[in-house]
């Protein structure tokens, strides 16, 4: 064995041990997903006239971010004057328009407050925590309910599970 070993030195090949060499972990689908949101707010913000520089950001922009987010929404949401207001689930199809669906956006903001801070933000300044987000969350939870007929229940707290922290490594940070 330990001329094998001596062979592959002398011939310029090298073994490498498993162990010896390790690659970073792939981070987690929560902490992808939460890069992805945190580059496409800061590319938000990058093509807002005049770009706004996140040190600069507040609960008005990202106000306006989930307005924006609306125009790619899947979820449709019945307006007061249609006619399958109220319906859960309508016999035919209306023109009221898609939007984002509220557990969508809630997840979102979560994220996006948890990177704020991760790249350097202050948790008292973070325009994500905002009580103005909360309460826009609230209105748009119990409007969506009301349009399909649905009253929001709060579900449940699953038991803690053991939380990995993964670092990971995001392009924008606080300068």
């Amino acid at each position: 064995m330990s001329s094998e070993r001596g062979k592959d030195i002398v011939e310029g090949s090298s073994r490498i041990d498993p162990g010896d060499q390790q690659e970073p972990p792939t981070p987690s689908r929560y902490e992808s997903q939460k890069r992805r949101d945190w580059n496409t707010f800061g590319q938000y913000l990058k093509n807002q006239r005049p770009p706004v520089p996140l040190s600069q950001c507040n609960c008005n922009h990202v106000l306006d971010f989930l307005r924006y987010l609306d125009q790619f929404g899947k979820t449709k949401v019945h307006l007061h004057g249609c006619m399958f207001y109220g319906q859960p689930e309508p016999p035919a199809p209306c023109t009221c328009p898609l939007r984002q669906a509220w557990g969508s956006l809630d997840a979102l903001i979560g994220r996006l407050r948890a990177a704020y801070e991760e790249n350097g933000g202050s948790p008292e300044t973070n325009p994500f925590a905002s009580g103005a987000i909360r309460v826009h969350l609230r209105e748009v939870r119990d409007s969506q309910a009301k349009a399909r007929g649905i009253p929001y229940k709060k579900k449940k707290k699953k038991p803690n599970q053991g939380k990995g922290s993964d670092e990971s490594s995001s392009t924008m940070h606080f300068s």
